[in-house]
């Protein structure tokens, strides 16, 4: 059996210039069984007893990874390896993930995630409640750290940093417990915090449910929404 059967995980160090591209993070996985095989099929052989390839210069690098955690085999993403790898080719790995991320965003949001996987400026995603970002922002992902997983982060972040705070605070309470997770990722981060004070004030009601999911499921957040949620003024019941 050749050790690099033995592959279960891939871990990709993006070249400098792939790095600097938008979206395209500098780290992510492979654990697809298909993908893994098709990176198997072109992996240079003869390397040696050392079993690593230089990745000098800022190219990045390949990593195979065991079961148990070791690392098997490293490589220069180069020769036969370079388009599978290369972020802007469309046939790539990269690329695939970003349209396989596209293809699961929610039905009214589907053409803005597929515009920004394919690099171009999406236009706004009119009649797209915020509830419904809130739930794409806390969806669980098959692979969470594919090479789309920035574009999972900055999309959603993107629509919900230039709604008003009570538009925002109301949804939270229309929003499903997948909605609750991508909430309270929102309420304590910097697209929430560095708002001005007088725009962190969230109705009792929201402000609730934002720390009871944060206390059960995200209690590293909880210090920061403690402190950064401001009280508003009682809700008041909306009316038709």
């Amino acid at each position: 059996m050749k050790p690099t059967s033995r592959t279960v995980r891939i871990a990709v160090t993006a070249s400098r210039t792939a790095a600097d591209r938008p979206h395209h993070p500098d780290a992510y996985e492979i654990l697809d069984r298909a993908e893994i095989a098709e990176v198997l099929a072109l992996w240079p052989q003869g390397e040696g007893h050392g079993d690593f390839a230089c990745m000098c210069h800022g190219g990045g690098g390949v990593s195979l990874y065991e079961a148990g955690g070791e690392r098997i085999r490293s490589a220069a993403p180069t020769g036969p390896l370079r388009p599978l790898f290369d972020p802007l080719d469309s046939a790539g790995l990269p690329a695939r993930h970003r349209d396989r991320w596209a293809a699961a965003a929610p039905a009214g949001l589907r053409e803005y995630a597929a515009a920004l996987a394919h690099g171009t400026v999406p236009g706004p995603a009119h009649g797209v409640p915020p509830a419904v970002v809130f739930g794409w922002l806390g969806a669980v992902r098959e692979e969470p750290r594919d090479a789309a997983w920035l574009l999972a982060e900055r999309a959603p972040l993107q629509l919900l940093a230039g709604r008003p705070t009570e538009e925002l605070a109301w949804a939270v309470r229309e929003t499903d417990r997948a909605g609750l997770e991508g909430a309270v990722r929102f309420f304590a981060g910097e697209e929430f915090t560095t708002r001005h004070p007088k725009r962190r004030r969230v109705p009792e009601t929201a402000r609730d449910l934002l720390l009871r999911h944060a206390r059960s499921h995200r209690p590293a957040d909880l210090p920061v929404l403690e402190r950064r949620l401001l009280r508003a003024a009682e809700d008041r019941i909306r009316r038709s």
